[in-house]
């Protein structure tokens, strides 16, 4: 009787200690640090060891190039240096104007106001054409069709506003989603108490429903901003040196591709930080909610 009434007892610390082990910051730590090193040594292994590996450094990895792209030179080799400025400046303006046309699309599909009913339905038409097209192919049409529709300044500017146009247009539509899941996910109960007390329908937008939808939404946010950092790179497509584009003409005039590496690169640079920094606010938030679970 008494073997059966140690086992179970013994079998929970058992249990208890290897989640312990496995929860431990240092445990987590040097396991992590094992996984890099056994990935980057099979990556070294595979470039350095491999029957083509020589040519795949020279073609990727050749430092003389990577220089040389990332600065230019005066024998017609493009900066990709230079070209990811342009990135930048597009997203940090596309940014801006998806913050503000999602929130404005996103009232206006959730307003009940009567008279505001024909501007939802472009609303919701506007949000499912753009979110179900490739934006490669809002950039063809924004970029090429609006030129030749001949309606004024709208179809004499330069290719950089059309690029910014098909950023704006597109990510629009799927900020609006956002901002809208954000707006429906505050309690009912505070909207009602907040019309009881005589607050208008656009007070209660701004001062009750407003900052907690935007504390929601902000880690989906940041995912698709850092998706929209990444699509500036299709602008070349209408002829906008950008760091991809800079990168393709070095690798025609030079044979070699490693300018579109460092462009890779660049893009890590400005990518990684944005997301980690993400995965903060969301792990935050899950600590918050469990806290208040409690």
């Amino acid at each position: 009787m008494s073997q059966r009434t140690d086992a179970p007892s013994s079998a929970p610390q058992l249990f208890s200690s290897r989640r312990r082990l496995h929860l431990s910051p240092r445990y987590s730590r040097v396991a992590s640090l094992a996984s890099t090193v056994v990935v980057l040594g099979l990556f070294v292994a595979a470039t350095f060891f491999a029957p083509g590996g020589v040519q795949f450094r020279h073609f990727f990895f050749d430092p003389h190039q990577m220089w040389a792209s990332l600065l230019g030179n005066n024998r017609g080799l493009a900066s990709v240096g230079k070209g990811i400025w342009t990135n930048i400046w597009m997203f940090c303006l596309c940014e801006v104007l998806v913050l503000i046309l999602g929130l404005l699309l996103a009232w206006v599909r959730i307003t009940t106001s009567a008279i505001l009913a024909p501007l939802r339905m472009l609303a919701t038409v506007y949000t499912d054409v753009f979110r179900g097209i490739p934006i490669l192919l809002v950039f063809i049409i924004v970029g090429f069709g609006l030129s030749e529709l001949n309606i004024g300044w709208i179809s004499q500017q330069n290719p950089p506003f059309y690029g910014c146009m098909a950023i704006t247009i597109t990510y629009t539509a799927y900020v609006a989603e956002v901002y809208r899941a954000g707006l429906h996910s505050v309690p009912n109960g505070q909207i009602l108490a907040a019309r009881s007390l005589g607050l208008s329908e656009a007070t209660t937008m701004r001062r009750v429903i407003l900052p907690q939808a935007i504390r929601t939404v902000i880690p989906p946010l940041l995912n698709d901003f850092i998706s929209m950092q990444k699509d500036t790179a299709l602008v070349s497509i209408l002829g906008i040196t950008e760091a991809v584009q800079s990168a393709q003409i070095n690798a025609a005039q030079s044979f070699n591709d490693s300018g579109l590496v460092v462009a890779a690169l660049l893009f890590l640079c400005m990518t990684i930080p944005l997301t980690r920094f993400t995965d903060g606010l969301i792990d935050r938030d899950r600590a918050r909610r469990l806290v208040a679970a409690r």
